[in-house]
């Protein structure tokens, strides 16, 4: 898959995501995505520093990249 293929999933997915972040006053914006798939995301809004934002990282926007995107191996916070 290439680099553009691999940010346009990826992003398709980010913003499938994105409304349940919203809502709580946060976002989620896509820094990179490298060759052994892993994605790397900052987190924006009241996600930047909650105290559940790893699980968030983890049991939601990771569990629907991978679900939707079984190359993506992990997902990252920077």
């Amino acid at each position: 898959m290439t680099e553009t293929n691999w940010k346009n999933k990826v992003q398709e997915v980010l913003d499938k995501v994105r409304p349940m972040l919203q809502r709580d006053g946060g976002d989620v914006e896509l820094i990179e995505v490298t060759d052994d798939g892993t994605v790397k995301v900052a987190l924006r809004g009241h996600c930047y520093g909650c105290p559940m934002s790893q699980m968030t990282l983890k049991m939601g926007i990771e569990h629907e990249l991978k679900k939707a995107i079984p190359e993506v191996t992990k997902v990252v916070s920077v």
